[in-house]
C-alpha cells in the first residue's frame, strides 16, 4: 500500500469513526450514565468487532450479499429491531450508581455483536475493503484492520468522555431522563437511511 493511499485510508477511517453514528451516539449515552471505566468494555467490543467485520467482509464475506436473496433484508429487519432495542435501553437508564434501575452497560460481547447489525459499520466495512483494498491482499486487509484499530478506540473514547463530562451538568434527573430519550430518538433517527432503502 503506498503512502498516498495510507493517507487517504487514515483520513477516511478517522471521519468515519469520529463522526456521529448508532457508536457514537450509544458510547455518549453510556459515558454519560455509567462513566468511563463501566463504559471500556463496550469501547473495546466496537472496536474487536469492527475489525473482525473488515477482515471477514475483506476476505469475502460481503459477497454474501450478492449471492443470497434476501439477505440485505434480514440484515435490515435484525438492525432495526437491536436498534429499538438498544433505544429503549438508554431511553430508561439511570444515574451512575444508582440502584432503582437494573440499566448497564453493553458488555464486549454485546458492542461486537451489534456491529454486525451497524448500517454504519458494514458501509464502513465494505468502503474501505472496496477502495483502499485493490490489491486484495492479506498483508493490505491487515494495514486496513490496524489502521482502523488505532483510529477507532480514540475516536469512541471521545465520545465516551464526552458523555461522562456531560454528566456533571445531568446531576438532576429530569435533566437525564430528557438527555437519554434525546440519546434514543438521535440512535432511532440513524436508522432512518436504512429503512429509506428500496429492495
Amino acid at each position: 500500500m503506498s503512502y498516498d493511499v495510507l493517507a487517504a485510508l487514515s483520513l477516511f477511517a478517522f471521519v468515519s469513526s469520529i463522526t456521529p453514528g448508532p457508536n457514537n451516539l450509544m458510547v455518549l449515552a453510556s459515558g454519560a450514565n455509567f462513566g468511563l471505566r463501566r463504559t471500556l468494555p463496550h469501547m473495546l467490543g466496537i472496536a474487536g468487532g469492527f475489525i473482525a467485520m473488515i477482515l471477514l467482509v475483506g476476505a469475502g464475506l460481503a459477497q454474501v450479499f450478492v449471492e443470497v436473496p434476501g439477505a440485505n433484508i434480514v440484515l435490515r429487519i435484525a438492525a432495526t429491531a437491536y436498534m429499538l432495542y438498544l433505544a429503549w435501553r438508554i431511553a430508561t437508564a439511570g444515574p451512575v450508581g444508582s440502584q432503582e434501575t437494573a440499566s448497564r452497560p453493553l458488555t464486549f460481547l454485546q458492542a461486537a455483536g451489534f456491529q454486525w447489525v451497524n448500517p454504519k459499520a458494514w458501509a464502513m466495512a465494505l468502503t474501505a475493503t472496496t477502495i483502499y483494498l485493490p490489491e486484495n491482499s492479506a498483508t493490505g486487509l491487515l494495514l486496513v484492520a490496524a489502521v482502523f484499530a488505532a483510529i477507532n478506540i480514540p475516536s469512541v473514547g471521545t465520545w465516551t468522555i464526552l458523555g461522562q463530562q456531560m454528566a456533571r451538568v445531568l446531576t438532576n434527573p429530569r435533566r437525564l431522563t430528557l438527555f437519554n430519550y434525546t440519546m434514543a430518538f438521535l440512535l432511532l433517527l440513524s436508522l432512518v437511511p436504512v429503512l429509506s432503502l428500496s429492495g
